[in-house]
């Protein structure tokens, strides 16, 4: 780092999570900067301060570029390769450190001090969150990230975390607040949608067009096109466009800033599938009264068993008795399914899941480690989540663990061997079917994964990224798995057969769930379009992510279809998804309960280029009393 806070050189090396190799080089010699990454490579000259914003960092690196901006005019730098950093000062809070020593023997007093939360903008859809040191001595050193489950901070100050994530959930909050003053349009009289046509999500096909009217959150009325409209509304303009039920994403760990980027893509309620319990229910509870952006949140409860690999998030348990006491505290707050992970202990399920089935609760999950889907299934699962999940039914051994990366390279490197017509498929398909056990087969997770290679485009996300903050787009060219000269042909069959298992099951009759468990609203979109790769028709991947998100989350009485006296969650579409399911990508208008967004704003307000132009929109005025006597 040189003495103006800007990197002057930079080398990373190692290995990705996933085990891809990293080797990534920068360097800035007076105006001349080059780099070197597995996304790209590039020389130029620059001139004046620019801060390099590297794919692959170390936490450190963060603070870095916050000091490097707070030392820039105006608190903004230009980005390399491209884009812009800009940061502010949230507010400040006060730190304590615990005591050292042994009480009564000469104890150290707690230290104390105070830190300063900066949001730096400008790295992707979300502000980075950053809590620096305050005062001269320190020199803006890093106190570090806070996260509800996760905290990275200095040694000795660690037991902060809960008092500094309190300050930064509220400071957050503002924000989304302004953006819903701003962005949530009239909603104290009607909205009309007219000359629109609709799609019937019980029968997969299209309707109208009709004039759909909502009023106070539902579906109040569904007319002939151009009727007249009685009273003050505002009306919408409906014609060539096409109306759907609002998108239901059955797989996500939502946060606020996905929240809002869930509502710009069309998805209108989230099935959550681990988080903390906490901070989900504040969330929850933010958005349900109007203080911020996003769909509705279904949550589902989450228990993981105490191990060397477990993940937090919910409960963590040691025994039977655990996970039988972490039922019963989401059956008392009203869950209605939790998710078991991969350390739970496979002698568990059947006890753990006959509970839940007395408390009226489903159980879903991974398979748990030294665990097949078939052993799991018959145990009492009522849905499995990742199609990966699903073949390791077919590949394991009985002491391979899945806790490891073997559940992805496993599967890259096998699944292209299963015979999708055999008996083993067919009988295992016959027991999900007799079983009524659904699947939320997240295949977008898993195309970049065995698709794509080093410095190549996301298969998943090269439709949208040219729409997309810089930096996301630049790390869209990388892949954390290893696919290379040997692994690659492999790997894409392997993808191949996990497409074909998607219909197969379709085609038998186990339900299919749209998940994404990757980016909010753009990986819903591709699993649309994966679906129909599969073989289903676009009417059937649409009636996947929307009647049937709202029958398995258990709200199909309220909302999933267009009929009326349902809650109008809706999405306004400018081409036909009955043809082309992608157009789920071009939303011109979604409604959350009879609260409409533009999402063209929705998408400016998070820095990414709308996918749709401004709709037309009048206001039509209450008639005056001398017009109501006439009339």
């Amino acid at each position: 780092v040189g003495a103006d806070g800007l990197l002057s050189a930079l080398t990373t090396t190692g290995k990705s999570t996933f085990g891809a190799p990293i080797d990534e080089r920068y360097a800035r010699v007076g105006n001349k900067v080059r780099w070197k990454s597995k996304a790209d490579a590039a020389e130029r000259e620059v001139s004046g301060p620019a801060a390099y914003v590297a794919i692959e960092n170390s936490p450190e690196f963060i603070a870095i570029l916050a000091r490097a901006v707070l030392k820039a005019p105006r608190q903004q730098l230009p980005a390399l390769p491209s884009g812009q950093l800009l940061i502010e000062k949230l507010t400040e809070a006060k730190v304590v450190a615990k005591a050292s020593g042994t009480p009564g023997k000469g104890a150290a007093k707690p230290r104390e001090g105070t830190a300063s939360l900066y949001a730096l903008r400008g790295l992707g859809i979300a502000p980075t969150y950053v809590w620096l040191w305050n005062g001269a001595a320190n020199k803006q050193r890093m106190l570090g990230f806070v996260e509800p489950a996760f905290a990275f901070l200095e040694t000795g100050w660690e037991n902060n975390h809960e008092a500094l994530l309190k300050v930064q959930v509220a400071a957050d909050a503002k924000s989304h607040k302004a953006l819903y003053d701003k962005l949530a349009l009239r909603r104290d009289h009607p909205i009309v949608i007219r000359n629109v046509k609709w799609f019937d999500a019980n029968n997969a096909t299209l309707n109208g067009p009709s004039d759909v009217h909502i009023n106070d959150g539902r579906i109040a009325a569904i007319f002939p096109p151009n009727a007249p409209i009685e009273g003050e509304a505002t009306a919408v303009d409906g014609s060539g466009r096409f109306l759907s039920p609002g998108l239901f994403d059955m797989h996500v760990h939502t946060g606020p800033w996905d929240a809002l980027l869930h509502l710009a893509g069309g998805v209108t309620t989230v099935r959550d599938m681990g988080n903390d319990n906490a901070f989900l229910a504040t969330l929850k509870a933010r958005i349900d009264r109007g203080d911020a952006i996003g769909p509705n949140i279904v949550a589902t409860g989450y228990i993981e068993g105490k191990s060397p690999y477990s993940s937090y998030g919910g409960f963590v348990v040691e025994d039977v008795e655990g996970a039988k006491k972490a039922i019963d505290w989401y059956a008392q707050r009203g869950f209605r399914q939790v998710k078991l992970y991969n350390s739970i202990k496979p002698e568990w399920v059947e006890p753990v899941a006959a509970h839940a089935h007395a408390r009226g609760i489903r159980v879903s999950g991974h398979i748990p480690a030294f665990m097949r889907a078939e052993e799991a299934v018959r145990a009492g699962f009522d849905e499995i989540q990742h199609i990966n999940q699903l073949v390791l039914n077919f590949l394991t051994k009985k002491d391979d663990d899945t806790r490891t990366l073997l559940r992805f390279y496993l599967v890259g490197d096998n699944a292209n061997q299963i015979d999708l017509e055999g008996d083993k498929v067919r009988d295992f398909i016959k027991l999900l079917v007799d079983r009524k056990v659904a699947v939320d087969p997240t295949m977008t997770t898993f195309e970049a994964m065995y698709n794509q290679r080093q410095g190549a485009p996301n298969p998943s996300f090269r439709m949208v990224s040219p729409n997309m903050p810089p930096s996301i787009s630049r790390a869209w060219l990388t892949n954390s798995m290893d696919v290379n000269d040997k692994n690659a042909e492999p790997f894409r069959k392997s993808y191949e057969k996990l497409l074909g298992f998607v219909k197969k099951m379709y085609d038998a009759g186990v339900p299919v769930l749209a998940g994404s468990d990757d980016v909010a609203g753009f990986t819903m979109h591709r699993e649309l379009e994966l679906y129909v790769m599969a073989g289903l028709t676009p009417a059937q991947a649409l009636q996947i992510a929307t009647r049937n998100g709202a029958r398995y989350s258990m709200v199909e009485s309220r909302t999933g279809t267009i009929e009326v006296g349902k809650d109008a969650d809706l999405v306004l579409m400018e081409e036909d998804p009955t043809k082309n399911v992608g157009a789920a990508r071009k939303i011109a208008l979604t409604v959350k309960r009879g609260v409409a967004f533009e999402n063209a704003a929705l998408y400016e307000a998070l820095g990414v280029k709308p996918f749709t132009q401004k709709l037309t929109i009048s206001h039509q005025p209450a008639p005056t009393k001398g017009e109501e006597v006439k009339k």
